[in-house]
């Protein structure tokens, strides 16, 4: 098994961030809910170490998160923030409620430099606080180790543990040196040996699904987007011509994308078949403006198109996903899964329809990982690189209702949009890029004409996950070249505007 490090997940909003900074040190980690450890599930050697996630709650909350603290002293423990208030309180120190929440940054004003966990750390280093009780006393047996101008049980050790307790976030940017006090923990303290890079989870990945899969054979839906291209390649090298790959062109894909990208997977020596079926997409989707609408008319089309041409292949036994570790993590989360997902283009309900088991390659990665993955299995760029692109395609960015003549005036404006930022090296510095056709017309003059045609925005944010993310300071010049470039070149649209809402408050797509 992979040394790995347990996060037990107590609601907060940063247990991601854990996680990802842990497998920036080429650390695997796993993130379970925090009655993962009361179920009984952690075993002795499962876990080189074990980190308590922060919580909205608090620890005097009736139904406040709870876990048996002394079943798990044979591990190496971290808690930060609620992580470390449950275990002052359960080993008999006392947590006050704070007067005022404790939130923003904040310095260490003493540090044990000899303590292994602040090793390297400097003096007055920014942490990030971000809490409204606080630990009042230390529980018997516990020394200090870090105080704050505000907080003077900002760091404690158990004598005679691993065990340590942090009332700061070393996850967040704002933790200046959290990297390295994390790093302390899980490399020295934990002895993990930063082994977990993309080059072993390939192998090790490949040879599971190797023995898992044996001769049967996987079909798998390719979207054009990064997670399903990973997935087939991974697969393609475990089971070779026994993975068939379905590329449905629902007609809501960029400009030429059906075209080149199926060119790009043949290329990889993919066993893929291409499928169009536009005219069915279009049908389904006449007439309707609702998006909600539009994405279950796009998932009960492509259900109907995927499972008519996996039948054609005899035997399949097993459907491929290209699933990804924040929906896992969402389906099991403390909260329970979302209650307003939208609904997009994965297979729904396919896999109780063709009574097919699922494979998963990816469901323990997050994106950046998925892409790091790919880079080492030698995927064409142009894949790799590609920003992500919604499930229902175009269908969300044309705020109406859909028609062929739509989606090609859409597909022409987005395409001089990315043409442009890949032409001003401008692309890999976006996270996500798009036009959207507004249900509006404007008047406009060309010539000694007057027009009253179509207006389109321009959408362009940078993220790294796309939790949060912020709308994209385009240069004025650049902004100015596509909106003349759209207007002379796409018959139809004679107005161009920039989107500069970020996300919260606004959403990345508009529908």
């Amino acid at each position: 098994m992979e040394e790995s490090i347990l996060i037990l997940d107590f609601g907060s909003q940063y247990t991601q961030l854990i996680a990802r900074r842990v497998r920036e040190l080429n650390v695997y980690c796993e993130i379970h809910p925090y009655t993962h450890a009361n179920s009984h599930k952690l075993t002795a050697n499962s876990y080189k170490g074990i980190i308590l996630s922060g919580s909205p709650f608090s620890v005097h909350d009736t139904n406040a998160p709870q876990v048996n603290l002394d079943e798990l002293k044979s591990h190496p423990i971290l808690g930060v923030c609620y992580g470390a208030q449950l275990m002052a309180k359960n080993w008999g120190g006392e947590v006050a409620r704070s007067n005022t929440r404790e939130y923003g940054r904040a310095h260490l004003n003493i540090i044990n430099a000899d303590n292994e966990l602040l090793k390297g750390l400097s003096p007055r280093s920014q942490v990030w606080m971000s809490h409204a009780d606080t630990i009042s006393s230390l529980p018997k047996g516990a020394t200090l180790i870090a105080s704050t101008e505000t907080v003077k049980d900002a760091a404690f050790k158990l004598d005679g543990e691993n065990i340590y307790g942090i009332q700061f976030h070393p996850e967040v940017f704002h933790t200046t040196e959290g990297a390295k006090l994390l790093k302390n923990f899980v490399v020295d303290i934990c002895g993990c040996s930063q082994s977990w890079t993309p080059a072993s989870f390939i192998d090790s990945t490949v040879k599971q699904l190797r023995e898992k899969l044996g001769n049967d054979k996987v079909v798998l839906g390719l979207s054009g987007g990064v997670d399903s291209s990973v997935a087939a390649v991974l697969l393609n090298k475990a089971i070779g011509k026994n993975l068939y790959c379905i590329f449905v062109d629902n007609g809501l894909l960029r400009k030429n994308e059906f075209e080149s990208v199926l060119h790009s997977y043949r290329d990889i020596g993919l066993n893929v078949k291409g499928v169009d079926a536009k005219k069915l997409f279009y049908t389904a989707l006449a007439g309707i403006n609702d998006p909600e609408k539009k994405r279950k008319a796009i998932g009960r089309t492509f259900i109907e198109v995927f499972d008519k041409e996996a039948h054609l292949v005899q035997g399949v036994k097993w459907l491929a996903q290209g699933t990804i570790y924040p929906d896992v993590i969402e389906s099991v989360s403390v909260k329970g899964p979302s209650m307003t997902i939208k609904s997009h283009h994965n297979v729904g309900g396919l896999p109780e329809k063709m009574k097919l088991k699922i494979v998963e390659p990816l469901n323990t990665l997050f994106k950046d990982e998925v892409r790091k993955v790919g880079k080492a299995l030698g995927i064409d760029e142009n894949i790799i690189g590609r920003h992500p692109f919604p499930g229902p395609g175009l269908a969300i960015r044309i705020l109406d209702d859909i028609t062929p003549e739509k989606v090609h005036l859409l597909q022409e404006a987005d395409a001089i949009f990315i043409e442009n930022l890949k032409a001003h090296n401008l692309y890999d510095e976006v996270w996500q890029a798009g036009t959207i056709l507004l249900p509006v017309r404007t008047v406009g003059v060309m010539g000694d004409e007057r027009t009253y045609e179509n207006v389109v925005a321009l959408r362009a944010v940078t993220s790294t996950d796309g939790m949060t993310a912020d709308w994209c300071h385009l240069p004025y010049n650049v902004l100015g070249k596509i909106s003349n470039d759209i207007i002379n070149k796409v018959k139809g649209i004679n107005r161009v505007v920039y989107d500069i809402s970020s996300k919260p408050p606004a959403t990345i797509e508009w529908e």
